[in-house]
C-alpha cells in the first residue's frame, strides 16, 4: 500500500482526558489503528457545470464518497492511522474506490469483494448555495451485504475508536453487522462513534430509522448529526419528512431538535455526547450531564455542502484522539467542514491538519474562546 503524497507523520496512540467516562474503558497500548470506520462507500460523479440545473449537466468529475469512507480519508489526512470496513463489487468501480483509498494510506485489507453485487454510485448536481440534487444508485449495493463474518475478520479491538453510520442500519445483513461491530468495540473498551447519516430514500419506512438508531445508542459514546438527523432519530410521523429538489442528503424534518437531543440523552443507556452539526453556525456538543458546549463555525463561500459533515467528524475525532476538550475538537471539525464546502467533492478534498489550522488562524485561532473573552 503506497503512502499518500502528503506523507502524514506517524502519530502516537490516542489519549483522552482522564475525567471522562469513556476514558476508563480506553486501553490504547494494543491498538494498531486510531480509527476504523464502517459502512457505505461509493464512486461519486459530481457535476462540472456549477449552477446548472440537473437536466442541463454536460459532464461529471469522478471522485469517491460515502460517509464512513470520507471520515476515514479525512482522519488519515489529519494524521490518524485509519482503516475502512466497507464492501465493493467485483467491478471496475470497486477498483476505482480501492485504488484511491490505497493512495491515501487508508488500510483496505478488510474490504471484501461481494460477487454478484455492485459497488455503489452517486450522481450530484451542484447549484450553490442551497440546491444539491442527489441520485443514489444503491440497488444491490455491495456494502449492504457486509456481514457479521466480515466484522469478525476485522480487528475491531485493534483500533482505539470505531465509527459506524446510520445508513448502514437500513438493511440486513449490514444492520446486524453494524451492531456486531459496535458491540465488539464496546466490549474491548474502545470508543464508538455514530454518524446519524439519515438518507430517507434508503429506508422502507422513515420511522424505522429512529427505532433502529435508538436501539443502537446504548453501544455509542458519541453521536454526530444535523438538526434534521436528530429529528429523524425521534421521528413519529412520516409526513414530517419533506424532500425538495431531490436533496436526499438535506431534507426538511419537522421537530424540536433541542428537545430530541435531550430525549436521546435521557435514555437509560446511551451516548456520553450528541454533537449537533449546525452548518455555518458551527456545532453544539450536548453532554449527558446536561452541559452544552457551543463551538462557532468559520465564514466561507459555499460551493458544495456534501462532505462537510464528514470532514467535521474527521476533525472532531482527531481532536478527541489527541486528548483535546470538546470545544477544541469541534472547532477543528468546523474548520475541516468549512474547507470542504469551498471545494468540488468530498473525500478527494478533505483538509490536511496544516490546512485546517491555517484556516482557523486566519479567523483568530482555533480556540475561539480567546476571541470571546
Amino acid at each position: 500500500m503506497s503512502a499518500p503524497a502528503w506523507a502524514a507523520p506517524e502519530v502516537p496512540a490516542p489519549t483522552r482526558a482522564s475525567n471522562e467516562p469513556a476514558a476508563a474503558r480506553q486501553d490504547a497500548t494494543a491498538t494498531r489503528y486510531d480509527l476504523i470506520t464502517m459502512g457505505r462507500s461509493s464512486m461519486d460523479l459530481y457535476a462540472n457545470d456549477i449552477g446548472a440545473a440537473f437536466e442541463d449537466i454536460t459532464s461529471f468529475a469522478a471522485y469517491v464518497g460515502g460517509s464512513p469512507l470520507n471520515i476515514a480519508v479525512g482522519a488519515r489526512r489529519l494524521g490518524l492511522r485509519t482503516a475502512l470496513l466497507t464492501a465493493v463489487g467485483d467491478d471496475k468501480a470497486g477498483d476505482f474506490i480501492l485504488a484511491f483509498l490505497e493512495r491515501e494510506g487508508v488500510d483496505t485489507r478488510f474490504v471484501p469483494r461481494k460477487p454478484g453485487a455492485r459497488s455503489s454510485a452517486v450522481l450530484l448536481g451542484i447549484e450553490p448555495p442551497d440546491r444539491f440534487p442527489l441520485v443514489f444508485y444503491r440497488d444491490n449495493a455491495a456494502d449492504k451485504q457486509l456481514s457479521v463474518d466480515d466484522v469478525l475478520a476485522t480487528p475491531i479491538a485493534a483500533a482505539a475508536a470505531l465509527e459506524v453510520s446510520g445508513t448502514g442500519l437500513a438493511q440486513e445483513p449490514a444492520r446486524s453487522a453494524t451492531f456486531a461491530a459496535a458491540e465488539r468495540a464496546r466490549r474491548a473498551g474502545r470508543i464508538v462513534y455514530l454518524d446519524l447519516d439519515f438518507r430517507a430514500d434508503q429506508w422502507h419506512d422513515v420511522r424505522a430509522y429512529g427505532l433502529v438508531v435508538r436501539s443502537l445508542l446504548p453501544l455509542i459514546d458519541v453521536a454526530f448529526g444535523t438538526e434534521e438527523e436528530v429529528n429523524a432519530a425521534m421521528l413519529e410521523r412520516p409526513e414530517d419528512v419533506v424532500i425538495t429538489h431531490q436533496q436526499v442528503s438535506a431534507p426538511t424534518i419537522r421537530g424540536d431538535a433541542e428537545a430530541n437531543v435531550a430525549a436521546m440523552l435521557a435514555l437509560p443507556a446511551g451516548p456520553e455526547a450528541i454533537v449537533m452539526k449546525r452548518g455555518a453556525a458551527g456545532a453544539s456538543v450536548h453532554l449527558r450531564d446536561g452541559t452544552r458546549v457551543d463551538a462557532p463555525g468559520f465564514a466561507v463561500e459555499v460551493m458544495n455542502v456534501l462532505g462537510a459533515g464528514d470532514a467535521f467528524a474527521a476533525g472532531f475525532i482527531y481532536g478527541r484522539a489527541q486528548g483535546w476538550d470538546w470545544y477544541l475538537s469541534a472547532r477543528l471539525g468546523n474548520a475541516g467542514g468549512a474547507i470542504v464546502v469551498t471545494r468540488h467533492g468530498c473525500a478527494n478534498f478533505m483538509a490536511t491538519l496544516d490546512e485546517a489550522l491555517a484556516l482557523a488562524d486566519a479567523h483568530g485561532g482555533l480556540d475561539g474562546r480567546l476571541e470571546m473573552g
